[in-house]
């Protein structure tokens, strides 16, 4: 039968998802039972299909679908009794002890011999017991705390220790849901108005633990407490409270969307409606906390990120982008009133010195969700309606509210800012403010005049009306404040040219004057952090310059200083260190030009890119080793923590870059372990951009290469650096990062199986088999070194036992190859395979007809290693059949173990030993005395 005619038949799908079953290839199997399932329409024929796909379900613990699955089936026939036992192992494994009873009961009384079935019974029986006595005593602990909370004569510390083992309670299912069933949202909620700080944190705690993960009881907590109160509590005052306000509300948010998306909708299983209402609800609430003046700067803050992370799409893959649109249509001039808020002049909301950065970026994640240019003309329209309506207003207030909300804008949605920056008379209007003797009205102006510059659209203007405005202000200006905002204006201009060492926008000289200042002023622990903070904006734009690297990585003093701003509470300046970092540290991408190209772009005249000849490899090293020395590990662990909308993705790939260049010379990465840098990388490796992903990923896999992959990622840490590594298995990756991904993930599939079921689990086995053909000799041999260490577990081992492949073909021909790497790691994955499956011994003659000599070439081998695989190959063919053991004693392979056997120097003693017992099997099987008698007989002929 063709494939085409396969893919229509559903009894030929069905018995190739039973091969691949049997393979072990469950992703395979369910492909083709679910292909089968929508071209049948016998009913028989359904149950069983749906029957094999639960089994399959089973295997890849999709155990909500094998539940599923198992159900449809037995629906066709109740005496289904596979259908029926596969049922109970999905509830066991569900948790739902109770039904999976039910189910293995009636199994044992349709067969009631059956072992499985009985063990199934037994193990429920304990586990129903042993849950039952877990709520009891939970339920004890709950009513003790509730009592203690309740009565007013409860002592101080006796209610605080209650109220934190409530949360300890609530992280625990039984405790959880004991707590929600005894009426426990009405006690915390009279929690929430205590006026003690630690009691309002441990119910917001309490109510974290009941929330995570379960959707029928966050709908049921946002509908009973209200947002209305919530928000409250996360616009109070007090930091700690707000932040932990903004986790709860993270956690209902992701019960509430991850509940949207599966099947089942909480743990009890409940049948609900689709939880719109409540999210929407959540988000009107969020959006009224932008302009209201009863709301706290961090609480604010809080709200604007919540906002950040839940409003616009994970990715662009998904369709629906109505949430987005709706926070747009319902609150954009909400968030525009937090833009254009100037704290010094206008009655606004209260803001931190991270609001204004916060809104830059809501702003920018809103516009790059929108799908189509009607979408995005509305949005534009929007900012400039309000932006006009301030602007026109009698009075300076408006227009600087005005070109405060353009500034917000050019660092957020930058299209947007600049539409809004071309409107009639508002750049005039900035340049006559840049000369006001209001300090603030001159601040406003020129951070609006400094982030105009760093668009190329405007920033030749800028640069011919600029730059004379920005000079004097900074050579003029009393206020300090003033100059050093003038002085990154005047940094951002300077810069120009990148790293193009032949692009000098000022004279030679002026670049370095300008870092001297930037390191002066932000050394200065006098100045307010926002103005130390717009230095270290200076330095991002100077350090393209190699000289002013240089300069930097020397001052000891400002290192330490630009790493105690990033530490600090002010998040805005994280950009800007991850940026002066990484040119510091040359981790940005460089394109290097085609020779031939360079020498034809000359001919023409054209500009060439010349790299600065401190920029050499040489260099870059020096200024890692005085960077490391500083303490930039530290620094950059405590900018990953950073819980804040200014640590933007753009931010977390410059992140990335500068740990991977820290990671580049192999005596580094202790140092970078041990402060901290393989567990702040894990996070940067899922979420980031693309190219910081990859980054981050490769910072892991050069780690994990050198270092014990135990010591650096203690406990479960190690078990999430497995999916950073395999995702650099792919074509888009250079050869360099699939080489090294392949040697970690080697180092983690050698420590234990769980690390090796992670790594099917993550479906890596097909791709380092794909890499095991690879043209490039390192590649191929760490790709079956990789595989060498994989085939101690026994789904791997399936994929081998399985007929109708080449793997063990490859296998033996790689055993044979020059490459002796390559040679080591088939012969010893095929020593290790014919040890376990001694049937695979009989399939290596069909492999090749030069398998003989593969074998002996291998006993022969100067390289110690080879000859003991060899050995142990040899020792596991003659063990597993008498026909196998005649073929190689028949061969010249009888006098290499014999002169094995013998041993001798530089012999090992484990091959002289499995070589004799070769010997000892063969004249076992009688064929060493039978040779013997031939030659005799033959002997004596005439």
């Amino acid at each position: 039968m063709s494939d085409t005619e396969k893919e229509k038949d559903p009894a030929a799908l069905k018995e190739e998802g039973n091969t691949l079953f049997k393979a072990g290839d469950m992703q395979g199997a369910v492909c083709c039972y679910t292909k089968a399932l929508k071209l049948t329409d016998s009913h028989a024929d359904k149950a069983v299909l749906y029957r094999n796909r639960s089994a399959c379900y089973l295997k890849l613990e999709e155990y909500s679908k094998a539940e599923a699955d198992a159900s449809k089936a037995l629906d066709t026939d109740q005496g289904d009794v596979k259908a029926r036992f596969r049922r109970a192992q999905a509830f066991q494994k569900l948790g739902r002890f109770d039904q999976a009873f039910l189910d293995a009961q009636r199994c044992a009384q349709l067969e009631p011999k059956n072992k499985a079935f009985q063990d199934l019974l037994r193990q429920l029986g304990a586990q129903i017991q042993q849950k039952s006595a877990q709520l009891n005593s939970t339920d004890a602990r709950v009513q003790q705390m509730f009592s203690l909370l309740l009565d007013p004569s409860t002592k101080e510390c006796d209610r605080q220790k209650a109220a934190q083992n409530l949360v300890v309670l609530s992280r625990e299912e039984a405790g959880a849901e004991q707590i929600f069933r005894n009426d426990g949202v009405k006690l915390i909620q009279k929690l929430l108005q205590s006026k003690l700080e630690d009691v309002v944190l441990s119910a917001l705690r309490t109510l974290v633990g009941l929330c995570t993960g379960h959707q029928s009881r966050t709908m049921a907590i946002v509908n009973e407490l209200g947002m209305e109160q919530l928000c409250v509590v996360m616009g109070s005052g007090a930091s700690s409270v707000s932040l932990a306000a903004c986790h709860l509300l993270q956690v209902m948010f992701e019960a509430l969307t991850e509940g949207m998306k599966r099947e089942i909708r909480g743990k009890d299983e409940a049948i609900l409606p689709e939880p719109s209402k409540e999210l929407r609800s959540m988000l009107r609430h969020l959006l009224e906390m932008m302009p209201a003046s009863n709301v706290s700067g961090p609480g604010r803050d809080s709200a604007i990120n919540l906002l950040v992370k839940q409003v616009p799409r994970k990715s662009l893959k998904n369709p629906d982008n109505s949430l987005t649109l709706w926070v747009v249509d319902q609150g954009l001039k909400k968030i525009l009133e937090v833009a254009g808020t100037v704290p010094e002049i206008s009655e606004g909301p209260p803001l931190t010195d991270n609001s204004h950065m916060s809104c830059s970026v809501l702003l920018s994640k809103l516009y790059d969700d929108l799908k189509s240019d009607k979408e995005r003309e509305n949005f534009n329209k929007l900012c400039e309606e309000y932006v006009q309506q301030h602007f026109s207003r009698p009075g300076l207030d408006g227009k600087l509210r005005a070109i405060q909300t353009v500034s917000v804008l050019l660092q957020g949605p930058s299209d947007v800012g600049n539409r809004t920056l071309e409107m009639s008379g508002m750049m005039d209007a900035v340049i006559s403010l840049c000369a006001s003797e209001d300090v603030t009205h001159q601040q406003v102006a020129v951070e609006a005049l400094i982030h105009a510059a760093g668009k190329a659209k405007r920033a030749s203007f800028i640069t011919a009306n600029g730059v004379s405005l920005l000079k004097d202000l900074y050579k003029k200006s009393e206020n300090d404040r003033i100059r050093v905002r003038a002085l990154v204006g005047l940094c951002k201009l300077g810069s120009a040219g990148g790293t193009d060492f032949s692009m000098k926008q000022f004279a030679e000289g002026s670049t370095l004057k300008l870092a001297k200042q930037c390191r002066k002023w932000l050394c200065n622990e006098t100045l307010p952090p926002t103005s130390r903070r717009w230095s270290v904006e200076g330095l991002a734009y100077l350090t393209f310059d190699a000289d002013v690297k240089e300069d930097l990585v020397e001052d000891k003093n400002a290192l330490l200083a630009m790493f105690d701003l990033a530490k600090s509470e002010d998040k805005t300046v994280l950009f800007a260190v991850g940026s002066t970092l990484v040119n510091c540290t040359n981790s940005y991408d460089v394109e290097k030009p085609d020779p031939q190209m360079v020498e034809l772009a000359k001919y023409a005249k054209q500009h060439v890119p010349e790299e600065h000849p401190k920029d050499a490899p040489s260099y870059v090293e020096k200024r890692l080793v005085k960077l490391l020395e500083a303490g930039v590990v530290s620094a950059l662990v405590c900018m990953v923590k950073q819980e804040s909308p200014a640590l933007t993705e753009a931010c977390r790939e410059c992140i990335a870059r500068v740990f991977l260049a820290l990671v580049e010379r192999q005596e580094d990465r202790g140092t970078v372990v041990a402060q901290g840098g393989g567990k702040a990388l894990i996070p940067l490796a899922s979420d980031n951009t693309d190219a910081g992903k990859i980054k981050a990923a490769q910072a892991l896999a050069k780690i994990t290469i050198t270092s014990n992959p135990e010591i650096a990622f203690p406990g479960e840490r190690i078990y999430e650096v497995v999916r950073p590594l395999t995702s650099l298995l792919r074509l888009e990756c250079t050869l360099l990062q699939n080489f090294e991904a392949l040697m970690a993930l080697t180092n983690l599939a050698g420590i234990n199986d769980r690390l090796r079921q992670k790594i099917i689990k993550e479906k890596a086995v097909p791709k380092i088999e794909g890499y095991m053909f690879e043209e490039h000799d390192l590649v191929r041999a760490s790709a079956t070194e990789c595989m060498c260490n994989l085939v101690l577990n026994t789904e791997v081992q399936k994929l081998y036992l399985a007929t109708g492949n080449d793997r063990l073909k490859l296998l033996v021909l790689y055993s044979g190859e020059d490459d002796g790497r390559l040679r080591k790691a088939a012969a010893g994955t095929l020593a290790m395979l014919t040890a376990e499956h001694p049937e695979l011994c009989a399939r290596i003659p069909g492999t090749t007809t030069h398998w003989l000599e593969i074998v002996q070439a291998l006993l022969l081998s100067e390289i110690p290693d080879l000859r003991h695989r060899g050995v142990v190959i040899v020792q596991n063919m003659i063990q597993a059949e008498k026909s196998l053991a005649e073929k190689l004693i028949e061969s010249e392979a009888l006098e290499i173990l014999s002169v094995l056997a013998k041993g001798g120097e530089g012999m090992p003693d484990a091959v002289s030993k499995i070589a004799q017992n070769c010997l000892d099997k063969a004249m076992e099987y009688g064929i060493i005395r039978n040779r013997e008698e031939k030659e005799k007989s033959s002997g004596t002929e005439p």
